[in-house]
């Protein structure tokens, strides 16, 4: 491929983007609790993981109209939860459900049942590790977790390759 080709198409995925504050404490909780040999990304809440790429630039449309002139929705990071193999952040946002669904709704036809299944926003903090290592991390966090606002800045989508994530486009919410 020479310099100037295009990359090749790749599954899209769609995120929601954290205020600078959320993310440098998600990331942390990443760093500190994720296997640092599987530690590829930064912390992230996933909105859908595999989106067709012949879908880009409806996508492209579909989240400026989300989030332009609109504020960004309310949440709150509302729990600890098991992964099994590992943990994660429970975030609540009825706006960025509804957000989610209309999206959802745009692109019924070519979700994968991944993302037609019911959605449950997550940010993982420790993934494939031993049961009994989630489990006495899970105890540990929840121990001392307090429910507590996150901003979510904006939306984002990516170029799945197999690797890190290349950014497809951002968006941000006004306000």
């Amino acid at each position: 491929m020479s310099a100037h080709a295009a990359p090749l198409p790749a599954p899209i995925i769609v995120t929601a983007l954290f205020g600078a504050a959320d993310q440098d404490f998600l990331d942390s909780q990443r760093r500190a609790f994720f296997p640092p040999e599987r530690n590829q990304l930064a912390a992230h809440l996933t909105m859908f993981h595999h989106l067709p790429p012949s879908g880009a630039a409806e996508l492209r449309q579909r989240l400026v109209t989300e989030t332009r002139g609109v504020p960004p929705p309310r949440a709150r990071l509302a729990g600890v939860i098991s992964l099994g193999r590992g943990v994660a952040y429970r975030v609540e946002s009825a706006e960025l459900e509804a957000i989610r669904a209309r999206l959802a709704e745009s692109f019924r036809g070519l979700l994968t049942p991944q993302d037609q299944s019911g959605w449950r926003a997550h940010v993982t903090v420790q993934n494939k590790v031993e049961p009994s290592e989630a489990r006495a991390l899970l105890e540990r966090l929840k121990a001392a977790f307090v429910a507590r606002p996150v901003t979510i800045a904006g939306l984002a989508a990516h170029w799945y390759r197999g690797g890190p994530w290349e950014p497809l486009s951002r968006h941000l919410f006004d306000g």
